[in-house]
């Protein structure tokens, strides 16, 4: 195992914060907070343009065909900006499973223009009444050449810009992925809102119709291959949202760091105390923590290999040292801390957001307890 970047990832890191740190700027930042769609529209055709939203996407395609190691490059400098677009949800959610289980015509359609920046991408991963065998509780039923599909998905992002929702739902045959278009007919979007102020929807599903061009890979995956696909999207997810709290959090440290250095309180700065040193050593040892579980997951996934565990120990460590480190920061700051004009409250909002995405540390324990106690000895060890 090597953490080490390849040429590649560095050149992707060192173009992406390039842009990001020109563009990205605090006043920027809250201007798009401020609009309801609360989508950088600039940036994203930014981004296109440099050809970062088709990291993963095939050359023939339009991309640059890399992988999900590449994708977590950009995302973590993207977090360190905390930049308001939907890559995360466009990327991973939706860019990624239509790259791996897509027909041909799936991946012309899709993935060509979301490496363009012309669609957005989304997924419903999250049940309102989720089965008691973990299959989705949303069900599709066919229906002559359609396919119908009853249900309710619960803090789905960008559902408001995005061309296609991937949906899992569950069939007599399997469980099928469904690209889902979230202006059709029996498709009601509700809006909420995360600490960031970034909008998630509920998204309901009444009848909706959905033709066979529309069933992800063409075809409803029998026995237990369906629920691994949405396990393969999950665990990715997982990842992203450690990625990018990791690049909270590690920017929220170099900006403590900054900070105490040059505060001066009984004419020394206050970085001198050993109370503010403690605190920022014990955030220093939590982001690397988090850098080093996040990385192993993702070097596994990247692999091909296992990695429910490790996508679980990483979002563990990401909500768990995500919440101290930018807690830390903010208290470090002072007064500066609450004021909404200074940026790091910001940080603070985006890593409790990034926290409870897809569950926060104590779900994960819950399921790496779970999996311990399904597995035999020696699949533990």
């Amino acid at each position: 195992m090597d953490f080490s970047f390849s040429d590649e990832q560095t050149t992707i890191r060192d173009l992406a914060r390039g842009i990001l740190e020109k563009e990205v700027t605090a006043d920027r930042v809250k201007q798009v907070e401020e609009q309801p769609q609360w989508f950088d529209e600039a940036l994203w055709s930014t981004l296109a343009e440099a050809g970062l939203l088709g990291l993963a996407v095939e050359p023939e395609l339009g991309g640059m065909g890399y992988g999900l190691g590449e994708v977590v490059v950009l995302l973590e400098e993207l977090g360190r900006v905390v930049a308001p677009a939907p890559a995360l949800a466009t990327m991973v959610l939706g860019g990624l499973p239509v790259a791996e289980f897509g027909t041909d015509a799936q991946k012309q359609e899709w993935l060509t223009p979301m490496a363009a920046g012309e669609a957005v991408l989304t997924a419903g991963l999250i049940d309102a009444e989720p089965a008691s065998d973990g299959t989705p509780g949303t069900r599709a039923s066919k229906d002559g050449s359609s396919w119908v599909i009853n249900g309710r998905k619960l803090l789905v992002p960008a559902a408001h810009l995005a061309a296609r929702c991937l949906v899992p739902a569950a069939t007599d045959a399997g469980v099928g992925i469904f690209l889902v278009d979230p202006e059709v007919a029996g498709v009601t979007l509700t809006r909420n809102r995360t600490s960031t102020g970034e909008p998630v929807f509920s998204v309901d599903l009444d009848g909706v119709r959905v033709e066979e061009p529309g069933l992800l890979g063409g075809e409803v995956a029998s026995g237990g291959e369906g629920l691994e696909r949405v396990e393969w999207i999950h665990d990715r997810a997982l990842v992203a949202t450690c990625a990018m709290q990791l690049g909270v959090c590690e920017r929220a440290l170099e900006m403590t760091a900054a900070y105490v250095t040059e505060r001066e309180q009984f004419g020394v700065p206050i970085g001198t105390f050993q109370a503010v040193q403690h605190r920022s050593a014990d955030a220093y040892i939590d982001l690397n923590a988090m850098r080093w579980t996040m990385w192993r997951a993702a070097w596994r996934l990247a692999q091909g290999r296992p990695a429910s565990r490790d996508a679980a120990m990483a979002k563990f460590w990401a909500a768990e040292g995500g919440a101290r480190i930018t807690t830390s920061a903010q208290h470090l700051h002072g007064g500066m801390g609450v004021d909404v004009d200074y940026p790091i409250h910001r940080y603070l909002l985006w890593s409790k957001a990034l926290e409870l995405s897809l569950g926060g540390a104590m779900p994960q324990l819950v399921r790496l307890g779970q999996d311990m106690a399904r597995a035999t000895p020696q699949e533990t060890a």
